[in-house]
């Protein structure tokens, strides 16, 4: 199966997730309508949450027809469709753990980079010809945003704990075994660079969550799993860092909505100037670190192999 060319690899994977999201997707709507009635799917489609069950039925949608299908479809594709799992998951866990320790201090200092293009991409502005381009992406990012809201709107500890399982750690995991699983790998075969593939699939990752006016941040963040992942030739950095983003994300939400801290997460204006070129040289320095300490161990594997196999 491995000889089937990367572009038709491509379009295998496709067709794998458009299948697996569409039958998620009616599964998902069909479990909500006959336990909780027609109407409340309706509700959830004009994004009314004004009735209790709509929270409970947005978790469950959001698992049925988003993550379910995120996570099984490049699991289908290794394994039944390109029969290597290894190759198209990289689920490995034989490498440094010092990379994991690196991984977290990226994201650490990667904070003010991220908010440098936030503010960025706040100012983007279409041409006039293109206005109505810009209002349906205008309302696709306030739809993304009222949905993110409610799920985020938090009362007790439990339902910190449950958002930082399902946004941090269930979603981390879906989405990488996707992304930097399946289709870097594809891109890196079709491309035959690695730079050139970690930055496409950065940008197919970005697109894909439909919120244009963060497409900068979350660009730069599928482009630092991307150096992850290729790197170490595991999965795991990237998943332990793409969680790490999401778990601090619910966890200062939670704080800040129980007045525990002033910081408002969604602030953009917290950092300076300086601030953001020492994220952005600190990143860099890092990554160059991981770099050097993720080879050494494909030089000598037998040197880091028993750490965490």
């Amino acid at each position: 199966m491995n000889q089937i060319s990367p572009a038709k690899q491509f379009l295998l994977f496709v067709a794998v997730f458009g299948a697996v999201f569409i039958v998620g997707n009616l599964l998902g709507i069909a479990i909500i309508a006959a336990t909780y009635g027609l109407s409340l799917v309706m509700d959830i489609a004009r994004l009314n949450f004004s009735n209790p069950q709509s929270i409970t039925a947005l978790y469950i949608l959001q698992i049925v027809t988003t993550t379910i299908p995120i996570f099984a479809a490049p699991m289908l594709f290794a394994y039944w469709v390109m029969k290597n799992p290894r190759e198209y998951i990289k689920p490995s866990f034989r490498l440094p753990w010092m990379l994991f320790v690196i991984t977290f201090l990226v994201m650490l200092i990667s904070s003010p980079l991220i908010e440098f293009l936030g503010n960025l991409n706040q100012q983007m502005a279409l041409p006039r010809w293109l206005h109505g381009l810009e209002q349906w992406m205008k309302s696709s990012e306030e739809s993304a945003r009222q949905i993110t809201v409610a799920i985020l709107k938090m009362n007790t500890v439990w339902d910190c704990i449950k958002n930082i399982i399902l946004i941090g750690f269930l979603t981390a995991v879906a989405e990488e075994f996707m992304f930097r699983g399946g289709l870097q790998t594809i891109f890196t075969k079709w491309t035959k660079n690695t730079h050139v593939a970690i930055w496409v699939t950065a940008a197919i990752f970005s697109a894909f969550h439909m919120e244009f006016y963060g497409f900068l941040p979350r660009l730069l963040l599928g482009a630092l799993f991307g150096y992850f992942t290729a790197y170490s030739g595991s999965i795991w950095p990237a998943v332990w860092g793409h969680f790490l983003n999401n778990g601090t994300a619910v966890l200062a939400t939670y704080l800040y909505q129980k007045r525990h801290i002033n910081v408002n997460p969604d602030d953009t204006h917290v950092f300076s100037y300086p601030a953001y070129i020492f994220s952005g040289l600190i990143i860099i320095i890092l990554l160059l670190v991981y770099k050097k300490i993720a080879l050494e161990k494909k030089v000598n594997p037998a040197l880091h192999g028993k750490e965490l196999g």
